[in-house]
């Protein structure tokens, strides 16, 4: 379960020492520049890496205004084409790879052992170490743009568009390199989520007793697994067709430019999912806590979530419904595309059976949860209006697909993540949010979202193509298109204010409590915010809302050792107690193993040698990582034992 040895002193429980100060002192993050380098507590990261997908999130819209301004009047030379094609092409790149997934998982590191009743995550080096990569992946793309060499292929680099005929330079390989390596984090954390949910939880959480937001992010994890590799092998074999003078996408020696198509949808369309279904678990938590009663249709929930990840992986072919393709394999895929929306229907049914039926609080969070049905049915029903092989064809390089794009990703994504914010935001500062600045925020992010993306319905069908930075005058766009840009600045009006509400809550808001909204599950038992071990004593589950049942809330497990990085590990279905394992403690070492991925990484684009030399750093720092010590595995030896 650990990722390397620990480094712990023998004899570390003194008699009569103070339990609650000995476990803050164990688990805490050292002081000072080589602990804030070393740190692996599982909330420290995943605090990081909100932050930094939050900052790619606004650079992203920044990028997002900047083309509306362009578009906000025909014939516009306000940006010419080729920084209009870095812009989107880093526009979407950072929404999909730099924010949406790593956000979604961060949430999941912050919240899972607090939800789960235990002290850390499964592996915290290699999660750090995820952090890492992914920032310097990030650091590495922005780098490029800011000194003109992004990308400029689109956040999907249809070869033979990206080759090296029609792309030279750097700016493709770039791109490739950049999403292999943020791919790597997201492989990474997906490992330590699931591990985390099977062998993690504390005693009495069977998998039926497993909180739903659990159960998406096992989901989610699950999809990373199977469809971030089809994407890794696309872009380094587009690198090497670019570096080394491989053909697996050369027609004319014989590859296939449908091939990337292939790969990349492969991984493209369960991206989808993977931005998709853990809102649906933070939807969920939500509408039980402000329902005042447990969510109805537990399994049918459950059976859901999976059924909705199975489907993802059979769809990928309906982006490919303008390619020549055999019509009777598009038939399938035109199936599959209406057969998802199936089980989302039955969550939807679920959602609206708790709410009905119970006691509502209509607060900030629910109010993004509400609006999550609005637009998630608008861009459902859009969608299956583009499962069909002819519309699709019709429509496919329109306005109308981003329209559909962004209310399925953000009325699907970001409405759920910010309730999500505004739900968990004490229990991670100990801090409310301002009720009214969150409303306000509300009215001015659901609003600008209308005006700015439905309309583009109307420019699809009208003909209005994707994908162009300016159109000629005469044609019937130009109001649409203008209302279309004051939209988007509402929409960045709102994301201000919310920024500004986290901020001046962080200092100024009315303290919260445990629990302030009444919540039904485990990580609302912990302090707000909880201390570096999470729990005084670890606690052990009688049901699927365990602070709805105060009978079993006095049962506590016993024999955990406070100065030791001690965890209790379970059996994966039935969460009954296995052993006991020591956790590894802070090192700098994933900081100085990232660094040298990342050399491996930037100079593979330069050289194909690298790959050779650079290696070795990788390999030396990740030795000195794992490097055993025989202090370290004497106290493994004495304390892992059966409890």
């Amino acid at each position: 379960m650990s990722d390397t040895a620990p480094a712990i002193p023998a004899g570390s429980t003194a008699p009569g020492a103070d339990p609650a100060g000995l476990l803050e002192q164990t688990w805490r993050d050292p002081p000072g520049l080589r602990g804030w380098l070393s740190a692996v507590n599982h909330k420290t990261i995943a605090a990081r890496f909100i932050y930094t997908a939050f900052a790619f999130f606004v650079l992203g819209g920044i990028l997002a205004l900047m083309m509306r301004l362009q578009l906000a009047r025909p014939d516009s030379r306000l940006i010419g084409p080729d920084l209009y094609n870095q812009l989107f092409t880093m526009h979407g790149t950072t929404m999909m790879f730099l924010f949406a997934v790593p956000v979604m998982q961060a949430i999941g590191i912050w919240l899972l052992p607090l939800m789960l009743g235990t002290r850390t995550v499964a592996f915290p080096r290699m999660n750090a170490f995820a952090f890492w990569i992914f920032l310097f992946g990030g650091v590495m793309l922005y780098a490029a743009f800011l000194i003109g060499m992004g990308p400029d292929a689109g956040w999907f680099a249809y070869v033979p568009l990206a080759n090296g005929d029609y792309s030279p330079g750097k700016r493709v390989d770039i791109w490739a390199q950049m999403i292999t390596f943020t791919e790597t984090s997201a492989l990474m954390e997906a490992i330590v989520i699931i591990v985390t949910i099977f062998k993690m939880r504390a005693p009495g959480m069977t998998l039926d007793r497993m909180p739903l937001f659990a159960w998406a992010m096992l989901v989610t994890s699950f999809i990373v697994l199977f469809a971030m590799p089809a994407v890794m092998l696309a872009s380094t074999a587009l690198i090497t067709d670019r570096l080394v003078d491989t053909h697996f996408y050369d027609p004319e020696l014989g590859g296939d430019a449908l091939l990337w198509q292939h790969l990349f949808w492969f991984f493209g369309h369960p991206e989808v999912y993977l931005i998709f279904i853990p809102p649906l678990g933070v939807i969920s938590a939500i509408v039980a806590t402000f329902s005042r009663r447990p969510m109805v249709g537990y399994r049918v929930m459950v059976l859901a979530l999976i059924a909705t990840g199975f489907l993802s992986f059979g769809l990928w072919v309906h982006h490919m419904f303008a390619t020549n393709l055999p019509e009777l394999g598009k038939v399938f895929f035109t199936a599959a595309s209406l057969m998802i929306a199936i089980p989302t229907a039955a969550q939807i049914f679920c959602w609206l059976a708790t709410l009905w039926t119970g006691r509502l609080d209509l607060r900030t969070p629910l109010l993004f949860v509400l609006a999550f049905f609005v637009i998630l049915l608008a861009g459902g029903l859009t969608g299956l209006m583009l499962a069909s092989v002819s519309l699709d064809t019709q429509l496919h390089d329109t306005y109308f697909v981003v329209a559909h794009l962004h209310y399925v990703l953000m009325g699907g994504a970001v409405f759920p993540l910010f309730g999500a914010f505004y739900y968990w935001y004490p229990k991670f500062t100990g801090r409310m949010m301002s009720e009214k600045l969150g409303k306000w925020q509300f009215w001015l992010f659901f609003t600008g979202f209308n005006v700015t993306f439905f309309p583009m319905h109307v420019l699809g069908l009208e003909g209005m193509p994707r994908r162009v930075y300016t159109y000629p005058d005469g044609m019937g766009w130009n109001a649409i298109n203008l209302g279309a840009t004051a939209g988007a600045f509402m929409i960045a009006t709102s994301v201000l204010l919310f920024i500004v509400n986290a901020w001046r809550s962080r200092r100024h808001g009315a303290p919260a409590g445990a629990d302030p909204w009444g919540a039904g599950t485990l990580e609302w038992r912990a302090a707000s915010p909880p201390p570096a071990a999470n729990f005084d004593m670890l606690p052990v589950v009688h049901g699927r809302y365990p602070l709805w049942q105060p009978a079993a809330l006095p049962d506590r497990v016993a024999g955990i050792d406070p100065g030791l990085r001690e965890v209790l590990l379970t059996s994966v279905t039935a969460a009954e107690p296995d052993h006991r394992m020591l956790m590894p403690t802070p090192s700098p070492w994933p900081f100085v193993t990232a660094l040298a991925t990342t050399v491996f990484f930037v100079g593979s684009i330069f050289t194909p040698w690298a790959v050779v030399w650079a290696s070795l750093p990788v390999a030396i720092t990740a030795t000195f990582w794992f490097w055993p010590r025989k202090s370290e595995s004497e106290i493994r030896h004495r304390r892992e034992v059966r409890p």
